[in-house]
């Protein structure tokens, strides 16, 4: 790969780096935070009200998809992109001045939810604005490899998190951290987004989208988007079960750790954050190899793994007891869901046109995450809370099991010409992609 092309990889990367910071650093400091918004309670109900809000980021994420993706096909990748990390600096803000419940009632719970709000907005685009450019900025060859580095972006942003999160557990006390280190976190994510915004500012915009009819009418339009609407079906229905794997293995692992396993909060968030190194150094590797075998064989091998070991993996977690059983079983479930998060970004932009790419992407991707991704922490919790945690294992293992009937029966895509999808292959091997 050519300089040019790291150098657009790096911008589109680094940008989503610091998205998914601010949206990722809620879920790992609302064991912090949740009662400083909320009356005294039971702390599982305490979470449950935080975790109701970060829920409800999730089921913004389709409108943000929807303006976002418009934006991002009619304005350009650079425009959408720039305008993602300006909603996200300001739900920083919101997060990192919001009020206590002893300060002002549920006035800084509403404040809360107004942040999540931004952030879901900002995030329905970000997903599609960064998945689209990393994919048409890439040579058709190293699509998967370039697109990957999404989730390394997304995982670094993470691993931040909860690095942040160890150093102040080890250096703040506890008091400390419920009273007001909390905050730290998104003070620094909201001078990270103003550093991106000057990045982004300054980036290319895309070859593919460049060469595009910049006069196409309905271009980024519900009406554009529905004349491919069984690709936008295929999006959501191949994106259920990789993002409750996702969720589940991420954003809600600490808590698992915690609060059912049992295991030191300290401890619970060093797992986690060695479990997400590995895991961000699986991703290129993973999309280096779709790039040879194609994206089907990564999705299947994902979904076949997911829904025979979710319920094993879980169940043993809970019984972990120490840091290295945790460990090792974390890293399994994360070797497992590679398989998804390494390629689904560059396989949802494949099977889209240029002139609707980033909203094909968006809307049905943003969907998805708020019925099952989004919702994934709440309903462990809900399961938690009902004396039968055992059942999100298998409600994990199903959403998987759906997953694996569309990857089975869906086409490849790694060979397609982004500049004629639909038209032809690269053609390195078939005049004509398999349809099954």
């Amino acid at each position: 790969m050519g300089r040019e092309h790291w150098k657009k990889i790096w911008v589109g990367s680094a940008g989503n780096m610091v998205e998914w910071f601010d949206w990722f650093v809620y879920a790992s400091f609302a064991t912090y935070f949740a009662g400083a918004f909320f009356p005294e309670g039971d702390d599982t109900a305490k979470l449950m009200n935080t975790a109701g809000i970060f829920a409800v980021g999730f089921f913004m994420r389709p409108v943000g998809g929807w303006l976002l993706g418009r934006v991002g096909d009619r304005k350009g990748r650079k425009a959408a992109l720039t305008l993602t990390v300006t909603l996200m600096s300001a739900s920083a803000v919101l997060i990192a001045i919001a009020p206590t419940y002893a300060v002002a009632g549920y006035g800084g719970a509403v404040v809360l939810l107004l942040a999540r709000l931004l952030q879901g907005l900002s995030v329905g685009g970000e997903y599609a604005a960064s998945a689209t450019y990393l994919t048409e900025a890439s040579a058709p060859e190293h699509r998967g490899f370039a697109s990957s580095f999404q989730y390394v972006s997304m995982t670094a942003g993470q691993i931040l998190g909860l690095g942040l999160l160890l150093g102040l557990q080890r250096t703040l006390s506890d008091q400390a951290l419920h009273a007001w280190g909390w905050r730290v976190p998104f003070v620094v994510g909201a001078l990270g987004a103003a550093v991106v915004f000057y990045l982004r500012r300054n980036m290319l915009e895309t070859e593919v989208y460049e060469e595009t009819d910049a006069d196409q009418a309905d271009r980024g339009t519900l009406r554009a988007l529905w004349a491919h609407k069984r690709e936008a079906f295929l999006v959501v229905a191949l994106t259920m079960g990789g993002t409750v794997a996702y969720y589940t293995y991420t954003t809600y692992l600490t808590k698992y750790l915690s609060n059912s396993a049992g295991l030191p909060k300290p401890t619970a968030t060093l797992v986690s954050l060695c479990a997400l190194v590995v895991f961000a150094c699986l991703q290129p590797l993973a999309g280096r190899l779709s790039d040879r075998i194609g994206r089907r064989p990564l999705l299947i091998t994902f979904a076949v793994g997911s829904t025979l070991l979710t319920v094993p993996i879980l169940t043993m977690l809970r019984h972990a007891g120490s840091f290295w059983p945790a460990l090792g079983l974390s890293l399994l479930a994360l070797v497992v869901v590679t398989g998804y998060t390494s390629i689904n970004a560059c396989v949802k932009a494949e099977l889209f046109p240029t002139g609707v790419r980033a909203l094909g992407v968006a809307l049905p991707y943003a969907i998805a995450n708020a019925l099952f991704g989004g919702t994934a922490e709440y309903v462990a919790l809900w399961f938690k809370d009902a004396g039968i945690e055992s059942g999100f294992s298998w409600y994990v293992a199903g959403c998987a099991a759906v997953s694996l009937v569309v990857y089975l029966t869906m086409r490849e895509t790694r060979d397609i010409d982004l500049g004629r999808v639909g038209a032809a292959p690269t053609g390195r091997k078939r005049d004509q992609l398999p349809v099954s």
